[in-house]
């Protein structure tokens, strides 16, 4: 068995206090979440047993006591450096920061604006994850296939209009958007490449609903019709 096989996977979770385009997005109440996205999302991680680890990054000492309160033994809390935690802050900062804070095995960076992405998804993910590496790729994201009718202003990029002006979508190449659902690569990959996934990832993709991510006020009273919508339905 290789060693890729064997070392440890930890969930690096990032959530900062202060967002600005959605007020106390992280923590405020969330259908049946009392303590929002966060909540959720720490659920997902403990309950998945492929994942050895969690470790939550944040600043927010109200989503660090309801952490504490969950005296979860494969959680690390670490509180954040104000530095690294201002909306100037940019992920290529975090990456140093997480490569320090997990220090070895492989590293699943996600975020609590993927509500959907459930436990079984995450066990999922992980396995293709294992299985990229023995087959040459060196990392894995998520993304989400597009479809479409992409334009620039020079014209089309997604599909030739000398060969067909309106193919059927369905014809069409995917090209395929970054959803920040999941990035899976090992720590020396952050040391080697300053960055959370190497110079060949595996594309793993996920449907819409499954991506979506909550990234304005919108996005949060859409998720949340949503989510409750399958609860009423289960």
């Amino acid at each position: 068995m290789s060693t890729s096989e064997t070392a440890p996977v930890t969930a690096f979770l990032p959530c900062r206090k202060g967002s600005e385009r959605v007020p106390r997005k992280n923590i405020r109440p969330f259908g049946p979440a009392a303590h929002g996205l966060v909540e959720i999302k720490l659920g997902q991680l403990l309950g998945c047993a492929a994942i050895d680890q969690v470790v939550l990054s944040t600043n927010d000492d109200e989503i660090i006591d309801f952490a504490h309160g969950l005296a979860a033994p494969r959680l690390t809390i670490h509180r954040r450096a104000e530095h690294l935690s201002s909306s100037a802050t940019s992920t290529d900062d975090l990456v140093a920061h997480a490569s320090d804070l997990v220090g070895a095995g492989h590293i699943l960076w996600t975020h609590v604006t993927s509500p959907f992405i459930t436990a079984a998804l995450y066990a999922e993910i992980i396995a293709a994850y294992r299985l990229a590496l023995d087959d040459g790729y060196d990392s894995l994201m998520t993304t989400t296939p597009l479809q479409a009718f992409l334009w620039t202003e020079d014209g089309p990029l997604s599909y030739d209009r000398s060969i067909e002006k309106w193919p059927r979508t369905q014809t069409i190449p995917p090209v395929h958007e970054i959803n920040s659902g999941a990035f899976l690569a090992p720590v020396d990959i952050y040391a080697r490449h300053h960055d959370r996934i190497g110079a060949h990832p595996r594309l793993y993709p996920l449907d819409r609903l499954t991506a979506f991510d909550i990234d304005w006020e919108a996005d949060f009273v859409i998720a949340e019709q949503l989510l409750l919508k399958d609860l009423a339905s289960a």
